[in-house]
């Protein structure tokens, strides 16, 4: 069995040295992995850290194929399919399923077939767009609290729940739903 590719030799491979994108996707994905790691040790969670740490390293691997100036990003596909694109590279790349499902699996707080058709989503409606495994989920939830743009701050609880509810009340319910599993852990810092 081959081994998995590092994180490093995979920002290295997709975000060479001097890709605007670069220092964004290290400091955010860095952020999203240390709320995850963070949440994980605090909860007694049954979750192995070095894969939190991979999965919420490559998470959003495929922005660098989407259109997405403001963070460096000049590919050609909306950023909402860059969790799809996320997956198929690391799955290109060989790295493990379960970090491609990661990626694939983040975006928002879940799509579900449902949404992509009655929105006209530029989504595969025959994959699954939402967190399923607890690592999935971990890192969804963790992601919430960290932007990619502005000065990339942790987020307030009231301000994910505002950025979900603008989505629709669907999303702001499924954020509510990883919050139920894992806000216990903001209440008690």
């Amino acid at each position: 069995m081959t081994p998995a590719p590092s994180v490093a030799s995979l920002y290295d491979r997709f975000y060479p040295e001097g890709d605007a994108a670069r220092p964004i996707l290290l400091k955010h994905s860095g952020q999203v992995a240390r709320l995850a790691l963070d949440i994980n040790e605090a909860m007694g969670l049954p979750l192995d850290p070095v894969e939190v740490d991979y999965a919420a390293a490559l998470h959003d691997i495929g922005i660098c194929r989407t259109d997405a100036p403001g963070i460096g990003c000049r590919g050609s596909e909306p950023y909402l399919l860059h969790g799809v694109l996320g997956a198929d590279m690391l799955r290109e790349a060989g790295a493990p399923e379960w970090a491609a499902r990661v990626a694939e699996r983040h975006t928002g707080a879940g799509i579900y077939p449902a949404d992509i058709i009655s929105l006209g989503l530029p989504l595969p409606a025959d994959r699954i767009l939402y967190p399923v495994t607890p690592l999935e989920r971990l890192v969804c939830y963790a992601d919430k609290f960290y932007s990619k743009s502005a000065d990339m701050s942790r987020k307030s609880i009231e301000r994910v729940r505002a950025s979900m509810a603008r989505h629709s009340a669907a999303t702001l319910e499924r954020f509510e739903a990883l919050h139920a599993c894992y806000g216990k852990y903001l209440t008690q810092r």
